[in-house]
């Protein structure tokens, strides 16, 4: 374990568990048939433009209008709630979840999300770096710029107002971000990650492990 972080535990849960999982849930109230099995391979979209929909994973047929709904991924049917086949349920049931093998880019995003202290949003809004944050992440990368509790680190724009957003939390450097200027953010979802300085090496030497260890390019 280094400074608090156990890298050998979090490496090896994601070994014995090396892949994503993404739930797909009813659009709107209709009737269920499924179109794909437990343990079927599914597609996501392809073409230069993605433009080619994926796997059919089932169609809801409401008022005599049938829809089909494709898969997002390319991923393994892992779980399928065939008791409801032809049934008329609800909106927002859980069907299918899709399996599939995470990416190193992904491991290392995943690993910093537990690790990093996350700054989150106070609002649903759009948000913007504050010009002298914008300005020395411009100057000198993001990784270079420390911020304390009590500096403006972000403006929120919201119902057509500029609104100045104080950092609270742990001082350090701006490790991570998650959020792209002018696109909108819901409330409570993370907007940056923040890395204490003297854990810096440390998180570096574990992205160094992910990136020579993981298979999954």
């Amino acid at each position: 374990m280094d400074n608090g972080i156990d890298f050998d535990e979090i490496l090896n849960n994601y070994r014995s568990d090396p892949y994503g999982y993404v739930d797909i849930e009813t659009i709107h109230t209709g009737r269920v048939h499924f179109k794909v099995q437990q343990d079927d391979d599914v597609l996501g979209p392809s073409g230069e433009w993605r433009h080619i929909p994926g796997t059919v994973l089932y169609e809801l047929d409401r008022e005599r209008n049938r829809k089909s709904i494709y898969s997002a991924t390319n991923g393994t049917v892992s779980f399928l709630r065939d008791d409801l086949e032809g049934k008329f349920i609800d909106a927002g049931e859980k069907l299918i979840t899709l399996r599939y093998p995470l990416k190193k880019r992904e491991v290392i995003e995943r690993i910093l999300r537990t690790v990093l202290y996350p700054f989150h949003a106070p609002e649903r809004a759009k948000y913007f770096f504050a010009l002298d944050i914008q300005s020395r992440i411009e100057k000198f990368g993001q990784r270079s710029v420390t911020i304390k509790p009590g500096d403006e680190l972000l403006t929120m724009s919201l119902m057509k107002r500029d609104i100045p957003v104080y950092y609270t939390g742990q001082p350090g450097i701006i490790h991570s971000v998650y959020f792209q200027p002018g696109v909108s953010i819901d409330q409570g979802e993370p907007l940056i990650g923040i890395c204490e300085t003297d854990k810096l090496p440390l998180i570096q030497k574990i992205i160094m492990r992910v990136k020579a260890e993981w298979e999954a390019d």
